[in-house]
Order: structure tokens, then sequence, then C-alpha cells
């Protein structure tokens, strides 16, 4: 099993600081949200994005890719029927798949609620075809760079739009492109009224990342989620690629969050035979 750790998890902490405590418990898979690096992509330049590879490489990490690939812009947007907005947004995913080249990365995981919610009135259909139109602009750049577009399904509370893992591999086929698949997240699944379990051997061949944390909006295994099944499932499906923790509830603390879901992440993979 390969752990990872999403870097906004560590706040304002010093990156050196991050790297140390992460590399100490047990993660080697770095995991970027852009609006860490930057509030003005084009301002982060080449020397900016190779020193900060540099340093989390030198560390022992390696750089999976993206995600929260839209949260904190503006005039950007998945469905919306504004035709403009929609390319603005494909230029600026584009730009976003640079960068997580550039970075070391080959994944972006396409979650952003905000920025893909259906504006009232609007249909589904609508909607959908709004998103693929936006995706499929982007995969010429995808597949120039060789990254893979990670669709993420995400639960009602968060928003409106690809509320299950169907929707999701829907809006896949309709991109229709080997650069677009699927990622799951442990939270998300736990909306759906299909088993976790069953979720993942649904689409294990789709999946092309994981995403370890609790409803609870904590850790894998700081709330009632039973990890043991999901991690003998993922065995099961010969799934090889990154289990990254990703959390929202930071009332725990930074490291009590970071150690104790590694430690929860171990023990479950250890009893799930792995």
């Amino acid at each position: 099993m390969k752990y990872a750790i999403c870097n906004e998890t560590f706040g304002d902490w010093p990156l050196d600081r991050a790297l140390d405590l992460a590399k100490k418990t047990g993660y080697s898979g770095w995991e970027v949200a852009p609006f860490m690096l930057t509030d003005n992509l084009d301002r982060f330049d080449a020397g900016s994005r190779n020193a900060y590879r540099k340093q989390v490489e030198a560390a022992g990490f390696e750089i999976i890719g993206l995600h929260w690939l839209l949260a904190k812009t503006t005039g950007l947007h998945l469905t919306t029927a504004d035709g403009q907005v929609r390319s603005r947004t494909s230029e600026y995913l584009g730009k976003l798949a640079d960068l997580c080249a550039d970075l070391g990365g080959n994944v972006m995981v396409l979650g952003s609620p905000q920025q893909r919610n259906l504006p009232e009135g609007q249909s589904m259909e609508s909607a959908m075809e709004n998103a693929a139109e936006v995706i499929r602009a982007v995969v010429p750049r995808l597949e120039q760079r060789a990254v893979r577009l990670a669709i993420e399904p995400l639960g009602h509370e968060e928003g409106n739009f690809l509320n299950t893992a169907a929707d999701a591999r829907r809006l896949q086929a309709m991109s229709d492109s080997p650069q677009v698949q699927l990622h799951l997240d442990v939270t998300a699944m736990s909306d759906e009224p299909t088993p976790v379990p069953q979720i993942i051997r649904d689409n294990a061949d789709a999946m092309i990342h994981f995403h370890a944390n609790d409803p609870n909006r904590r850790g894998p295994g700081m709330g009632e989620v039973d990890f043991i099944p999901i991690f003998q499932t993922l065995r099961e499906v010969g799934y090889d690629g990154w289990v990254s923790v990703e959390v929202f509830d930071y009332t725990p603390g930074i490291e009590t969050l970071v150690v104790e879901s590694m430690k929860n992440m171990r023990s479950a993979a250890a009893t799930a035979g792995i």
C-alpha cells in the first residue's frame, strides 16, 4: 500500500516542517492543492515550480498530482450555461495540467463542488453536456503532458452534481478519452446506499486514485467507517495506486490527524493481509 497525504492538511506550517512530520509518520506521496502554492497560477513560474518539486522530492516524496482544482478561483465553473466561462474553465484546467506535470505529478482530481454545482433551473442533462464539453477541451493538453483527470463524485452535503460513482462514470464516458478516469473518496461513497466495498468493486476498472477519510470529516479510522473491508477490497481488485489522506475537520490538531490516520490505515491494512 502506498500512502500519501494532501498538503493542505498542514495549514500554514512551513513546507520543511510538514514534509518532516509526514515522512517520519510513513507517508511517501504528496498531493497538492494549487491554492496552497499560489493565488495566481500565471505568476507561479518555472523557477518556483522547480524549487517546490526539488524540495518535496529531496525529502523523499513523490508528488502525485493535484486536487481541489477549481477551489478558491473566481469566474470559473464546470456546468454553467455561459460558454465563455466554460471556455475559461477549460483553459485553466489546461494550465493546471502543465503545473501538475511540471511538479512531477500525473493525476488531477476534479472535485471542487462549488465550481460545478448546478445553477437553479438548469437540467442535469444540460449540466452533464456542459461539463463534458469543458473536459473534452482539456484532453489534448492532458495527452501532451501525460496527465490523467480523475472525476470525483461527492456526497449530497457537498453539492448537487456528480453525487454517485455512477454519475461520475457517465461523465467519464461522455468525455470520451482514456485520459479521463475516476477518483473514489470514502466519505463520498459513504453517502451512497451501496456499500463502499461494492462501489470499489463496481468501479475498479476506472479508479486511478483514492482518498481515505471518514464522514465525520476527519482521517481514516477516526470515525465509524471500518477500513478493514475497504482495504480488503482494494487488495481484491488489485488496486496499486495511492491511498491519500484528505481531511476537512482540523479540530484534533495537525499532528494528531497525520499520525492517527497512518496508524489506523496500517492497522486496517495488516488485518486485511496487506
